[in-house]
């Protein structure tokens, strides 16, 4: 792996021609304030802190959406969404490195997998347009959520796609978030629903649709071993340019290189911390506050 070729990528990101795409591992080194526990985002640990710590049947800890199918049917997703709103929104954490580097380099697109608030604290200043992915709600054709931010707060209720200021950064968060309002896409019956809808061209607003042509990818603490992120990431990046992107995977499995391959995507065996270092990015971690009125750092 040539730093060099980390450092043309970077500049890609920071010249807004490459499209971050965050997975767990873009958590990495964030640690509950209290405790120093690290944040739970992986599909293990967000199954064991689900579960009070422990670990759940095997077939249960295959992949979190199928844990979370169980304890939505078993105790409702009221449920759910209250451990997910308790771990993001009440909890506080330290912030992650790779977090403090992407609000510095402030990238006009960014896709982000995870529940947490992180990326949203890191335009905390600055106004953007923000897109949730939802499901299984009626009175909507689509399956995301828009809101406005103006640099304090997040805009009353959800604007239409029409609306949307093209010149302001956007964050993609398909699996929803806690604020401004909570919305989730987590359980089996979620994805089933997001996915279908998807794939049928309802869960990407238009703007976005014809903003991602062409562009490229850096995917950033994601392993493309899980069936449903991969779905989830091979229509987020449909039309994608040539190739489609780079893929930082330490020690990448032949199932992570099947598919990296099928879908144009170069991998760098590399991780965040070696973009980090790249970068000379500080590595130290600040305390983030969230409230209902909008989120600061």
């Amino acid at each position: 792996m040539s730093d060099t070729h980390l450092q043309d990528i970077i500049a890609g990101v920071n010249a807004g021609d490459i499209v971050p795409y965050l997975g767990a591992g873009a958590l990495k080194g964030s640690v509950n304030t209290e405790t120093g526990e690290p944040i739970p985002a992986d599909s293990d640990s967000l199954i064991l802190a689900m579960n009070n710590g422990k670990p759940m049947a095997p077939r249960l800890m295959y992949e979190f959406p199928r844990a979370a199918m169980d304890v939505e049917l078993k105790r409702g997703r009221s449920t759910l969404h209250r451990f997910l709103d308790t771990t993001y929104n009440t909890q506080s954490w330290t912030r992650a490195p790779l977090h403090d580097w992407l609000a510095e380099c402030r990238p006009s697109y960014v896709i982000d997998i995870n529940r947490d608030l992180q990326l949203q604290s890191s335009f905390a200043d600055t106004p953007h347009t923000l897109i949730r992915g939802i499901a299984r709600i009626g009175g909507t054709n689509y399956r995301f959520r828009i809101h406005h931010y103006d640099g304090e707060r997040y805009s009353a209720s959800e604007i239409d796609q029409s609306e949307v200021d093209p010149s302001l950064p956007v964050l993609f968060k398909p699996m929803g978030s806690p604020l401004p309002d909570a919305t989730y896409i987590a359980s089996d019956a979620d994805y089933v629903d997001y996915i279908t809808e998807l794939m049928g061209g309802f869960a990407i607003p238009d703007f976005i649709k014809s903003y991602r042509k062409g562009r490229q990818y850096l995917f950033l603490g994601l392993r493309m071993t899980r069936d449903t992120e991969r779905m989830v990431l091979s229509d987020f990046i449909y039309a994608a340019g040539e190739p489609a992107g780079w893929a930082l995977i330490p020690a990448p499995n032949d199932k992570e290189r099947r598919f990296c391959k099928k879908m144009n995507i170069e991998l760098i065996e590399a991780d965040v911390d070696d973009l980090l270092a790249s970068t000379g990015a500080n590595a130290a971690n600040d305390r983030i506050e969230v409230s209902a009125e909008g989120i600061r750092r």
